[in-house]
């Protein structure tokens, strides 16, 4: 059976009829295009190794060893992603996307579910790219001229009003103050044509961009607070709801995720692989 390949409402595109443990070469130019395409693909029932997952990654590009999510202990190539049954926070569980805080954002990451809860944990996604075609001529040639700040230290540094200070996320699953404290700011258009898909897309988010270069961060909150919220539009948004043997792979220079922290008192572990990017431009 040939791959398919099936739109999702709001974002996201699911792949079947397809074994990420040997794609042939044409089946990867296809789960590429899709992945340009969406900015989001999911795939359902794949029996994949740490090893096989490794290896598909290494397909896209070279792998971006996280600096702050603990390791597999096997495997540094994996950051485990997971929560405790008897821990209150979650990780991830804001809209954001990830390491927008580096020179060199990364290209993506691809998710392998692990071990899940019986219900919950399901993980939102929202489109850059719709977000920003969804915007008047005017506004989007308004914010073509901006480039905005983006930051680590207020999630995972040493201040004491940070996200590893503040949570029990910090306990053995997220950290390194030293490697947050040491990381400059960054500075990024606001909008960035993709490197992949050509087409334009929205590229700040409420975890990692603290205000518009050359503004202060009192004068940026009004403008990007009417940008987050514009980009949390249902319309927008796809929900993804986990099961056994279901990966999820996103870009992180055209779509957000929020995980949804809503099992408390059970236990979920999710395998993550980033794959390194290019720089961007607007």
């Amino acid at each position: 059976m040939a791959i398919q390949i099936r739109t999702l409402e709001g974002v996201g595109a699911e792949i079947t009829a397809v074994d990420l443990r040997e794609l042939s070469n044409s089946e990867f130019a296809a789960v590429r295009g899709a992945y340009a395409d969406h900015g989001v693909i999911f795939f359902r029932d794949q029996d994949i190794s740490e090893d096989q997952h490794i290896a598909f990654a290494k397909r896209w590009g070279p792998i971006n060893i996280n600096r702050f999510f603990a390791a597999h202990p096997e495997h540094p190539e994996i950051a485990l992603v997971s929560k405790e049954r008897d821990q209150q926070n979650n990780i991830g569980g804001g809209w954001h996307t990830d390491h927008s805080y580096d020179q060199i954002p990364a290209m993506g990451s691809i998710l392998v579910a692990r071990e899940l809860p019986e219900t919950g944990g399901n993980t939102l996604f929202a489109s850059m790219y719709a977000a920003y075609d969804a915007l008047s001529a005017g506004f989007q040639e308004m914010l073509s001229t901006l480039k905005a700040v983006h930051s680590a230290r207020h999630i995972f540094g040493e201040g004491p009003s940070s996200y590893y200070q503040n949570t029990d996320a910090g306990d053995g699953r997220i950290g390194n103050t030293t490697a947050a404290e040491k990381l400059q700011d960054v500075v990024h258009p606001v909008v960035i044509t993709h490197p992949l898909s050509g087409k334009k897309a929205l590229y700040v988010n409420p975890a990692f961009t603290v205000r518009f270069e050359g503004w202060t961060e009192e004068e940026s909150r009004p403008l990007l607070m009417q940008l987050y919220a514009h980009c949390m539009g249902p319309e927008f948004t796809h929900e993804f709801v986990w099961r056994p043997g279901s990966i999820a792979f996103w870009d992180n220079r055209a779509t957000w995720h929020f995980a949804r922290n809503d099992y408390h008192g059970h236990r979920r572990e999710m395998h993550r692989i980033t794959v390194e990017g290019e720089p961007l431009s607007g």
